[in-house]
């Protein structure tokens, strides 16, 4: 295992995963019982996930969020920035870690293509998986989702381009912390969103969406063994249609659960008023799992 501490005032660890390095945040007790492991949606960073993994430690839980490479303070990786590729660096830096714990898998936004790539690499340890106003591969077969996705992604070649001329550096001012985080923890976001490297690491994550649902479709739906907690914004008006294709994994689930969290937007769902119901959803997968600490 390869972890060192960062220099500088930075939080969090390195881990080096061969030749490249992932920031990894880790928080709650050093050691004993399962650990969740947190994926950020695009443009996101370890720092997104601050208030769950705060109220997680208040409950004794253990957990981990990281930069993908790229993002954040962690090495770039190779392109394409697909769910393969970012399944392999997540394999690659639990394996560096020699931490055996079961697993709880918590993806935001677009890391629920991620976690349909991941989850079947880490069966034998995984005992549930939350998805916070995730995606899912289907949702491409959707005419609205498809064609957000579309924008985006179009929207995302452009950046990839220009993201060198500082252009995030005043979009990060308005927008770099749509979540609440607690002062500090806000600078190091905004600080990561105004960076050149982030935006075009992040972009090019963008630009593989559908070869990225492509790859989870691959993988199939999730054991519906695993107890899978789906948490959403009822801000966010969708098509009853649409939020039938989000519901779906904790519905196919013999353990799910389901929660439309009114008032919750997108990212805010990770934030001081909210981060409760996404615990919920961490400590319902642990207790049907048989897996809760304590």
């Amino acid at each position: 295992m390869t972890v060192g501490a960062m220099s500088g005032p930075s939080r969090g660890e390195w881990v080096d995963i061969g030749g490249r390095r992932l920031r990894v945040v880790r928080a709650g007790p050093s050691e004993g019982g399962p650990l969740v492991v947190m994926e950020c949606g695009a443009f996101g960073c370890a720092a997104d996930w601050h208030r769950v993994q705060e109220a997680l430690a208040g409950l004794g839980i253990r957990s981990l969020a990281y930069d993908r490479a790229g993002l954040g303070l962690s090495d770039p990786g190779p392109d394409p920035r697909d769910g393969r590729a970012i399944a392999d660096d997540l394999e690659a830096m639990l394996g560096r870690l020699e931490d055996p714990a079961p697993l709880v898998l918590a993806g935001h936004s677009m890391a629920g293509l991620f976690l349909r790539v991941l989850a079947p690499r880490v069966r034998d340890r995984l005992v549930g998986l939350v998805l916070v106003d995730a995606v899912t591969p289907e949702a491409v077969d959707h005419p609205a989702a498809a064609r957000m996705i579309d924008g985006f992604r179009r929207a995302m070649f452009l950046l990839d381009r220009v993201a060198d001329l500082g252009v995030m550096r005043p979009w990060s001012l308005v927008a770099g912390d749509p979540i609440g985080l607690p002062p500090e923890i806000s600078r190091e976001k905004r600080r990561i969103y105004a960076s050149a490297s982030h935006a075009r690491a992040s972009a090019r994550e963008v630009q593989q969406w559908l070869e990225t649902a492509a790859q989870g479709r691959i993988e199939g739906p999730f054991d519906p063994d695993l107890p899978v907690a789906v948490v959403t914004a009822g801000a966010v008006p969708l098509p009853g249609d649409l939020q039938a294709i989000q519901n779906a994994p904790a519905l196919a689930s013999r353990a799910g659960h389901v929660d439309r969290v009114e008032g919750a937007r997108h990212a805010s769902l990770l934030g001081p008023r909210y981060a409760s119901r996404v615990v919920r959803g961490i400590t319902h997968v642990l207790e049907v799992s048989g897996t809760a600490p304590g």
